[in-house]
């Protein structure tokens, strides 16, 4: 006898009717407009902690980083070790070679924080007011230290301390005297000035005459020294020329803004 096959079970289907649509109004929409227009309640402690994180991780409403940077950190190192390098200078009249090799070392790390306090400044962006006043005359307190010192022992002429002295103390006086015009930033040509210093005072700090004969010592510090003198007149009329003209244009600036109100 042959079976037929049968038709595959289809699902019930419920024999309820299914209610009308067409007269309710929507449930989801209802429900979901009130929560997009609910606002974000902050609780006040956390709104303070908020802004308090906000307030560290932003240098300030000025745009001016912190003023207790790298940096400035180095900047300040160089005039803490300006004491240090005077006083192992001066041991035993500053003719004991140890000592001034000692002497000669704090002066290396003294000078290379100026090689990189500007350096980091810059490329961090961390570049204050601060900074920028404290840096040069963290340089003028360390060579002109540096100077007296050597003058005092009798190894550098008096004449160049002076010369020197009284360049750095001049731009300083500048600096000051347009400070509410502008800063007057160290130029390259003050920056190269200061290289050559920091050479040819090394060499004069070093006990260079018990490792060479003593001409040969005394010409290549001579022409140093000769050369850093030279570049200290040349940057010293350009920070003056630079000076008056902040002031003409600060001054310019006054009158203007006189005229306008």
């Amino acid at each position: 006898m042959t079976t037929e096959p049968r038709p595959p079970l289809k699902p019930a289907e419920s024999s309820l009717p299914s209610p009308p649509t067409s007269g309710l109004p929507s449930v989801e929409p209802a429900m979901a407009a009130p929560l997009q227009s609910v606002p974000a309640v902050v609780p006040p402690a956390a709104a303070a902690l908020a802004g308090a994180s906000a307030s560290t991780a932003s240098p300030g409403s000025s745009g001016e980083p912190a003023l207790l940077n790298v940096a400035n950190l180095l900047t300040l190192l160089r005039l803490a070790l300006v004491p240090v390098f005077i006083a192992f200078l001066l041991v035993q009249d500053g003719h004991q070679a140890g000592w001034r090799l000692a002497a000669t070392g704090v002066f290396a790390v003294a000078a290379l924080t100026d090689r990189f306090d500007g350096e980091i400044a810059r490329r961090r962006g961390l570049v204050t007011k601060f900074g920028t006043i404290a840096d040069p005359i963290a340089d003028k307190a360390l060579i002109g230290a540096a100077l007296i010192g050597l003058s005092a022992l009798g190894d550098l002429p008096w004449w160049v301390t002076v010369v020197i002295a009284v360049r750095e103390l001049g731009v300083t006086g500048l600096r000051f005297w347009v400070l509410r015009h502008g800063v007057i930033a160290a130029s390259r040509g003050g920056k190269l000035k200061t290289l050559v210093q920091s050479l040819a005072i090394g060499f004069y700090v070093l006990p260079l005459t018990a490792m060479a004969p003593v001409p040969v010592v005394d010409w290549v510090r001579w022409w140093l020294m000769a050369l850093a003198v030279a570049l200290t007149l040349v940057t010293g009329g350009d920070y003056v020329l630079r000076a008056l003209r902040l002031r003409a244009r600060g001054l310019a600036a006054a009158r203007a803004v006189t005229r306008a109100g």
